[in-house]
Protein backbone atom coordinates (compact mmCIF):
# COMPACT_ATOMS: atom_id res chain seq x y z
CA UNK A 1 0.00 0.00 0.00
CA UNK A 2 3.04 2.50 0.71
CA UNK A 3 5.10 1.36 -1.59
CA UNK A 4 8.32 1.78 -0.17
CA UNK A 5 7.94 5.24 1.48
CA UNK A 6 10.02 6.64 4.24
CA UNK A 7 8.45 8.37 6.92
CA UNK A 8 10.06 10.18 10.80
CA UNK A 9 8.43 9.91 13.44
CA UNK A 10 9.61 12.40 16.14
CA UNK A 11 9.42 11.26 19.85
CA UNK A 12 8.55 7.64 19.22
CA UNK A 13 10.57 5.97 21.69
CA UNK A 14 7.55 4.44 23.71
CA UNK A 15 3.91 4.99 23.58
CA UNK A 16 1.90 6.65 20.63
CA UNK A 17 5.04 7.54 18.76
CA UNK A 18 6.38 4.01 19.02
CA UNK A 19 3.08 2.24 18.35
CA UNK A 20 2.75 3.90 14.90
CA UNK A 21 6.50 3.29 13.94
CA UNK A 22 5.06 -0.61 14.25
CA UNK A 23 2.13 -0.04 12.02
CA UNK A 24 4.11 1.59 9.27
CA UNK A 25 7.12 -0.76 9.28
CA UNK A 26 4.93 -3.33 9.10
CA UNK A 27 3.17 -2.14 6.13
CA UNK A 28 6.14 -1.72 4.29
CA UNK A 29 7.07 1.89 5.06
CA UNK A 30 10.91 2.69 6.07
CA UNK A 31 10.86 4.81 9.36
CA UNK A 32 13.28 7.19 11.08
CA UNK A 33 12.35 7.06 14.54
CA UNK A 34 13.40 10.12 16.86
CA UNK A 35 13.17 10.58 20.37
CA UNK A 36 15.43 12.59 22.30
CA UNK A 37 16.85 10.29 24.87
CA UNK A 38 19.16 8.08 22.71
CA UNK A 39 18.71 4.93 24.01
CA UNK A 40 14.57 4.76 23.81
CA UNK A 41 15.23 5.66 20.16
CA UNK A 42 17.99 2.81 19.73
CA UNK A 43 15.71 0.39 21.49
CA UNK A 44 13.01 1.61 19.64
CA UNK A 45 14.31 1.08 16.28
CA UNK A 46 16.14 -2.18 16.91
CA UNK A 47 12.72 -3.52 18.12
CA UNK A 48 10.73 -2.56 15.01
CA UNK A 49 13.65 -3.82 12.96
CA UNK A 50 13.65 -7.19 14.12
CA UNK A 51 9.90 -7.47 14.27
CA UNK A 52 8.57 -5.17 11.73
CA UNK A 53 10.10 -3.74 9.38
CA UNK A 54 12.85 -1.36 8.21
CA UNK A 55 13.65 1.53 10.88
CA UNK A 56 16.22 3.03 12.09
CA UNK A 57 17.27 5.28 14.73
CA UNK A 58 17.78 9.21 14.80
CA UNK A 59 18.29 10.65 18.09
CA UNK A 60 18.37 14.11 19.57
CA UNK A 61 15.78 17.31 20.05
CA UNK A 62 13.41 17.49 17.79
CA UNK A 63 12.43 21.05 18.64
CA UNK A 64 16.12 22.11 17.17
CA UNK A 65 16.07 23.40 13.84
CA UNK A 66 19.29 22.41 12.73
CA UNK A 67 18.94 18.98 14.19
CA UNK A 68 15.32 18.81 12.36
CA UNK A 69 17.00 19.58 9.09
CA UNK A 70 19.85 17.20 9.53
CA UNK A 71 17.17 14.66 10.61
CA UNK A 72 15.23 15.02 7.24
CA UNK A 73 18.63 15.00 5.11
CA UNK A 74 19.70 11.80 6.79
CA UNK A 75 16.03 10.50 5.74
CA UNK A 76 16.66 11.49 2.28
CA UNK A 77 20.56 10.51 2.17
CA UNK A 78 19.85 6.97 4.06
CA UNK A 79 16.25 5.67 1.50
CA UNK A 80 16.25 8.65 -0.98
CA UNK A 81 13.04 10.12 -0.57
CA UNK A 82 10.63 11.69 2.58
CA UNK A 83 7.47 11.19 2.03
CA UNK A 84 5.37 11.00 5.60
CA UNK A 85 6.06 13.29 8.55
CA UNK A 86 4.51 12.87 12.22
CA UNK A 87 5.26 15.39 14.37
CA UNK A 88 4.38 13.29 17.55
CA UNK A 89 6.87 14.68 19.70
CA UNK A 90 5.75 17.04 22.72
CA UNK A 91 5.76 17.74 26.67
CA UNK A 92 3.20 18.36 29.05
CA UNK A 93 4.20 20.90 31.74
CA UNK A 94 1.27 21.28 34.27
CA UNK A 95 0.43 23.80 35.98
CA UNK A 96 -2.14 26.55 37.40
CA UNK A 97 -2.15 29.41 35.19
CA UNK A 98 -2.15 32.29 37.62
CA UNK A 99 1.50 30.57 38.80
CA UNK A 100 2.92 29.32 35.48
CA UNK A 101 6.43 30.53 34.49
CA UNK A 102 7.66 32.11 31.43
CA UNK A 103 10.31 29.35 31.29
CA UNK A 104 7.71 26.27 31.29
CA UNK A 105 5.82 28.21 28.77
CA UNK A 106 8.58 28.59 26.40
CA UNK A 107 9.26 25.22 27.16
CA UNK A 108 6.25 23.82 25.79
CA UNK A 109 5.79 26.23 23.06
CA UNK A 110 9.37 25.39 21.59
CA UNK A 111 8.74 21.58 21.91
CA UNK A 112 4.49 21.52 20.73
CA UNK A 113 4.46 24.46 18.48
CA UNK A 114 7.89 25.20 17.07
CA UNK A 115 9.23 21.84 16.73
CA UNK A 116 6.24 20.64 14.84
CA UNK A 117 6.12 23.46 12.34
CA UNK A 118 9.89 23.58 11.80
CA UNK A 119 9.42 19.67 11.01
CA UNK A 120 6.62 20.36 8.68
CA UNK A 121 8.36 23.34 7.19
CA UNK A 122 11.49 21.18 6.06
CA UNK A 123 10.08 18.16 5.44
CA UNK A 124 7.65 20.18 3.28
CA UNK A 125 10.38 21.70 0.91
CA UNK A 126 11.49 18.59 0.29
CA UNK A 127 8.15 16.53 -0.74
CA UNK A 128 7.70 20.03 -3.12
CA UNK A 129 11.31 19.75 -4.87
CA UNK A 130 10.01 15.82 -4.98
CA UNK A 131 7.05 16.49 -6.93
CA UNK A 132 5.65 13.33 -5.42
CA UNK A 133 3.67 14.68 -3.19
CA UNK A 134 3.28 13.51 0.79
CA UNK A 135 1.19 13.28 4.07
CA UNK A 136 2.11 15.47 7.61
CA UNK A 137 0.34 14.77 10.43
CA UNK A 138 0.25 16.70 13.46
CA UNK A 139 -0.17 15.08 16.79
CA UNK A 140 -2.98 17.48 18.36
CA UNK A 141 -5.13 16.57 22.09
CA UNK A 142 -7.97 16.70 23.21
CA UNK A 143 -7.21 19.29 25.16
CA UNK A 144 -7.33 21.57 22.32
CA UNK A 145 -10.80 20.76 22.45
CA UNK A 146 -12.21 21.23 25.63
CA UNK A 147 -10.56 22.15 29.34
CA UNK A 148 -8.30 20.92 31.27
CA UNK A 149 -7.44 21.91 34.53
CA UNK A 150 -3.22 23.12 34.69
CA UNK A 151 -2.76 22.87 31.34
CA UNK A 152 -3.99 26.15 29.79
CA UNK A 153 -0.48 26.55 28.00
CA UNK A 154 -0.86 22.63 26.49
CA UNK A 155 -4.20 22.65 25.27
CA UNK A 156 -3.34 25.97 23.89
CA UNK A 157 -0.01 24.32 21.60
CA UNK A 158 -2.86 21.72 21.06
CA UNK A 159 -5.55 24.02 19.73
CA UNK A 160 -2.40 25.77 17.99
CA UNK A 161 -1.48 22.78 15.56
CA UNK A 162 -5.11 22.58 14.29
CA UNK A 163 -5.05 25.68 13.03
CA UNK A 164 -1.70 25.17 11.45
CA UNK A 165 -2.69 22.15 9.79
CA UNK A 166 -5.52 24.10 8.36
CA UNK A 167 -3.73 27.05 7.62
CA UNK A 168 -1.15 24.79 5.50
CA UNK A 169 -3.86 23.56 3.32
CA UNK A 170 -3.90 27.06 1.39
CA UNK A 171 -0.18 26.65 1.26
CA UNK A 172 0.71 22.82 0.27
CA UNK A 173 -2.14 20.99 -1.73
CA UNK A 174 -0.66 22.61 -4.91
CA UNK A 175 2.12 20.20 -4.01
CA UNK A 176 -0.24 17.23 -3.37
CA UNK A 177 0.93 17.43 0.18
CA UNK A 178 -2.09 16.40 2.87
CA UNK A 179 -1.90 18.38 6.09
CA UNK A 180 -3.71 16.91 9.33
CA UNK A 181 -4.23 16.15 12.88
CA UNK A 182 -4.92 13.74 15.26
CA UNK A 183 -6.40 14.78 18.61
CA UNK A 184 -6.16 11.63 21.27
CA UNK A 185 -8.32 11.40 24.32
CA UNK A 186 -6.95 9.32 27.45
CA UNK A 187 -4.46 6.79 26.20
CA UNK A 188 -2.67 4.28 28.14
CA UNK A 189 0.88 4.30 27.73
CA UNK A 190 4.15 3.93 29.50
CA UNK A 191 3.43 7.29 31.25
CA UNK A 192 0.16 6.91 32.46
CA UNK A 193 0.51 3.57 33.62
CA UNK A 194 1.99 4.74 36.66
CA UNK A 195 -1.07 6.47 38.01
CA UNK A 196 -2.72 3.73 39.86
CA UNK A 197 -6.23 5.56 38.89
CA UNK A 198 -5.69 6.30 35.77
CA UNK A 199 -7.45 3.78 34.05
CA UNK A 200 -10.18 3.44 36.58
CA UNK A 201 -11.06 7.14 36.59
CA UNK A 202 -11.23 7.31 32.66
CA UNK A 203 -12.72 3.89 32.16
CA UNK A 204 -15.54 5.25 34.23
CA UNK A 205 -15.75 8.66 32.18
CA UNK A 206 -15.30 7.99 29.04
CA UNK A 207 -18.41 6.98 26.81
CA UNK A 208 -16.70 3.55 25.04
CA UNK A 209 -16.07 2.34 28.62
CA UNK A 210 -12.08 2.79 28.29
CA UNK A 211 -9.65 4.96 27.46
CA UNK A 212 -7.51 4.24 24.47
CA UNK A 213 -4.52 1.93 23.65
CA UNK A 214 -1.72 3.21 21.89
CA UNK A 215 -2.70 1.27 19.00
CA UNK A 216 -6.14 2.88 18.57
CA UNK A 217 -4.39 6.05 17.74
CA UNK A 218 -2.02 4.45 15.63
CA UNK A 219 -4.46 2.86 13.14
CA UNK A 220 -5.88 6.03 12.94
CA UNK A 221 -2.39 7.70 11.53
CA UNK A 222 -2.19 4.98 9.43
CA UNK A 223 -5.11 5.89 7.56
CA UNK A 224 -4.45 9.58 7.65
CA UNK A 225 -1.17 9.00 6.00
CA UNK A 226 -1.82 6.26 3.54
CA UNK A 227 -2.38 6.50 -0.09
CA UNK A 228 -6.74 6.52 0.64
CA UNK A 229 -6.73 9.94 2.59
CA UNK A 230 -5.21 11.19 -0.41
CA UNK A 231 -8.60 13.59 -0.61
CA UNK A 232 -8.41 14.29 3.27
CA UNK A 233 -6.60 17.48 4.55
CA UNK A 234 -6.94 20.24 6.90
CA UNK A 235 -8.90 17.97 9.55
CA UNK A 236 -8.66 16.87 12.87
CA UNK A 237 -9.47 13.63 13.97
CA UNK A 238 -10.35 12.91 17.75
CA UNK A 239 -10.36 9.95 19.06
CA UNK A 240 -11.12 9.55 22.71
CA UNK A 241 -14.09 6.73 23.30
CA UNK A 242 -16.52 9.62 23.03
CA UNK A 243 -15.26 11.94 26.15
CA UNK A 244 -15.12 15.17 24.52
CA UNK A 245 -19.21 15.00 23.30
CA UNK A 246 -19.68 14.39 27.72
CA UNK A 247 -16.62 15.75 29.26
CA UNK A 248 -16.86 15.02 32.66
CA UNK A 249 -13.91 16.43 34.79
CA UNK A 250 -11.56 13.08 35.64
CA UNK A 251 -10.72 15.99 38.76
Amino acid sequence: MFNKQVAIITGAGQGIGLAIGRKLATAGVRVVLNDKEEGLARDAAAQIQKEHGICIPFAGDASDVTFIEAMVDKAVTQFGSIDIVIANAGITLFGEFLNYTPDDLNAVMKVNLAGSFFLAQAAARKMKAQQTGGRILFMSSVTGHQAHKNLAAYGMTKAALEMLAKTLVVELSEYRITVNALAPGATLTERTVHDATYESTWSRITPTGRPATTDDIAHAALFLVSPQAGHITGQSLIIDGGWSSVSPSPY
